[in-house]
């Protein structure tokens, strides 16, 4: 569903992805680990149209987006939490997720995001700006699906976040995979969850990737290590 090939990124003269390589599968769930600055947000953005590419092809079932910019990429199905949620903290909750409505051929949120999402329905006359910061997460990954992506990407969606509402969106991850056709790419640095959501897990540092495992052979002493400043 999502193939990356050989991506390579820079800011300006400064090459901040060196050749990064991997692919998911439809209804796969991947972790990218990895410490601060060590180039996940880079690649989340880049695999967004946020930062240009500089060579390297990226594919959405089947059809290359590299050279796209967001919205044509949005179109071909890739959708994007960023890190820090972005949402409208002027606009309702209802108002917020409609954003994600605004290419679809209605206007009206489906069922299944506040089955999803029960709190966001309780909430949907409440201002963004008025959530926690683990609503205001809910809120994001809402708004994405609304788009009907066949990729999600969370960039750091526990960031923040207290451990309560952490297994809520881990469980709503798991639910969203099982009800539809979606592979999902998270950032993270938090292991329990990677280790709850992930089907394979990557550790990126200096900008290549330098481990990837199967959950179930995760040796987690190791990528403690690699997690440790």
């Amino acid at each position: 569903m999502l193939s990356v090939k050989n991506l390579f990124v820079a800011y300006g003269q400064s090459e901040a992805l060196h050749g990064i390589s991997f692919d998911a599968a439809n209804k796969e769930t991947v972790a990218i680990m990895g410490r601060n600055g060590m180039g996940k947000t880079t690649l989340f953005k880049s695999l967004m149209g946020v930062l240009p590419t500089r060579s390297g092809s990226v594919t959405v079932a089947g059809q290359e987006i590299s050279q796209d910019e967001s919205f044509r990429r949005v179109a071909k199905g890739i959708a994007y939490v960023p890190q820090g949620r972005m949402i409208f903290p002027t606009l309702t909750v209802e108002e917020n997720i409609q954003t994600g409505l605004e290419n679809a051929k209605h206007r009206k949120i489906p069922e299944e995001i506040y089955a999803l999402f029960p709190v966001l329905w309780d909430m949907r006359a409440r201002k963004g700006g008025n959530l926690s910061g683990g609503q205001q997460q809910q809120l994001a990954i809402a708004r994405a699906l609304v788009t009907n992506p066949k990729v999600l990407l969370l960039d750091e969606p526990t960031e923040g976040i207290q451990p309560s509402i952490i297994k809520d969106i881990a469980k709503a991850l798991n639910e969203i995979r099982k009800m539809r056709e979606i592979t999902i790419i998270v950032s993270e640095q938090v292991l329990s969850f990677a280790l709850e959501v992930a089907d394979r897990l990557f550790v990126i540092e200096g900008g290549r990737l330098v481990h990837e495992t199967a959950r179930a052979d995760t040796d987690i002493a190791q990528i403690k290590q690699y997690l440790s400043v």
